[in-house]
């Protein structure tokens, strides 16, 4: 899976140019490499969905922009973590900029968008300014975070979405996700209008 994802890299140009309307995404900085996970076990297959109406499982994660995110300190506004496989392949490049297309919609809801995929932080950083996507990208090489979550992990995360409440609690779960109309599922999720 990974030659085919590397081998069909090209065509992520053709799936999402970089934005010249978009305003530039926040200025990336250098950020700790340290990341930390609740000891909140992660749920099976069987019950993946029982995740709904739960606390979200705590994680803190370094991004490409800035200082780690730490999920509980976001509590008070809605969260999206959009788990996927690799920056710069076409299905990933075609989310991200679904996702900074809508992002002044997203913007207005007060929730905190977060990408996260296995990449280091150098390649988010490159994907980021590539694309000009005004949301964070964390990093999680060893796939720990998205096992908290129920995403299946193969060197790469599958592509999922988890949407978090302004209360702490897991509001939605996507296991199957179309790219093409995904970032208007998620504003729809958020109450957007």
């Amino acid at each position: 899976m990974k030659a085919r994802l590397l081998g069909l890299g090209f065509l992520a140009l053709a799936a999402c140019t970089p934005s010249a309307s978009s305003s530039p995404g926040p200025t990336p900085t250098p950020a700790p490499q340290a990341a930390a996970a609740s000891a909140t076990p992660a749920p099976t297959p069987a019950d993946a969905d029982a995740l709904v109406g739960q606390p979200a499982p705590d994680f803190t994660l370094p991004a490409h922009d800035g200082p780690p995110m730490h999920l509980a300190a976001l509590q008070g506004k809605p969260v999206v973590l959009y788990f996927y496989p690799k920056d710069e392949t076409p299905g990933c490049t075609k989310e991200a900029c679904s996702f900074r297309d809508a992002w002044q919609a997203i913007a207005k809801t007060g929730a905190v968008l977060i990408g996260v995929s296995a990449d280091t932080l150098e390649s988010h950083r490159a994907f980021a300014e590539h694309f000009k996507l005004p949301f964070h990208l964390v990093s999680d090489p060893d796939g720990a975070i998205g096992k908290l979550y129920g995403v299946p992990f193969e060197g790469y995360h599958k592509r999922q979405t988890i949407v978090i409440g302004a209360d702490g609690k897991v509001r939605k779960v996507y296991r199957k996700v179309d790219v093409a109309v995904h970032a208007q599922e998620i504003l729809g999720d958020l109450g957007a209008s």
